[in-house]
């Protein structure tokens, strides 16, 4: 069963290039999926799968860059019917499966794709939300090693698994994908210059040359603190989060 209409809203991603409808209450996207969209470097032609796609905000904004052939999974029938009705509006084709990713349907295991981007749920287990779609989309009901175990495996001999998750996690990921993936890039993301990161966007290439880089973080807000009204993004953080651009490592 679907949202009513009058428990969504319209809302405006990509400095309003794009809109995209989500629940009123719920899980609601912001940065992240738009972070992890800017840092999948996907070319036109390629195929991209996004685990959990929610009503597919990175995917996309990641078709607004570049056309690249979309799929996605997402446990969540409604969510998934949201991410059908947003690809279709915004004109773009985008394959939605409702699947649990640690339980795919047979076409999906025995498909590999050029992509694989995920963000996974943040928080462990514990205390629930009391509205079931946030809580399934932000809570670690399915474990990350089975997140990650997923995306390797979709990713093709020469795939690239992107990923955005909390800082706390990097070293989970970095051992999860360190004995399966080549070249590991780590990119941190800091609110404002002198911070401690609090997420990481992270690529693993299968096929590479094992090999780990640690790139300059990304600088979301200009000043040392806020002190004006409204948005004060750095630059870089416009291009992405305003300008639909990719994030170069």
């Amino acid at each position: 069963m679907g949202f009513a209409f009058d428990e969504l809203t319209h809302d405006a991603f990509l400095g309003g290039k794009l809109h995209l409808w989500q629940p009123r209450k719920g899980y609601r996207a912001a940065t992240d999926p738009v972070l992890l969209a800017a840092s999948c470097p996907a070319k036109p032609g390629q195929t991209v799968l996004e685990l959990g796609c929610g009503v597919g905000t990175a995917s996309i904004c990641l078709r607004t860059r570049v056309e690249a052939q979309l799929s996605g999974i997402e446990l969540q029938p409604a969510y998934a019917e949201l991410a059908r009705r947003n690809a279709a509006e915004a004109g773009f084709e985008m394959e939605v499966v409702d699947a649990d990713l640690a339980q795919l349907p047979a076409d999906l295991r025995n498909r590999s794709f050029d992509h694989v981007i995920l963000n996974p749920p943040y928080y462990g287990p514990g205390t629930a939300s009391p509205d079931e779609g946030r809580d399934t989309a932000l809570r670690e009901h399915t474990p990350l090693s089975v997140w990650v175990d997923t995306a390797l495996r979709r990713a093709g001999p020469k795939g690239c698994v992107s990923v955005i998750h909390l800082i706390d996690r990097l070293g989970d990921l970095i051992e999860m994908l360190n004995s399966r993936a080549g070249l590991i890039e780590i990119k941190p993301i800091v609110a404002r210059a002198g911070k401690p990161a609090g997420r990481v966007l992270l690529r693993a290439h299968k096929g590479r040359a094992a090999k780990t880089i640690l790139h300059n973080p990304l600088v979301l807000h200009d000043g040392l603190q806020h002190n004006q009204d409204g948005d004060d993004y750095s630059q870089a953080a416009t291009d992405i989060l305003r300008n639909g651009c990719s994030l170069k490592f």
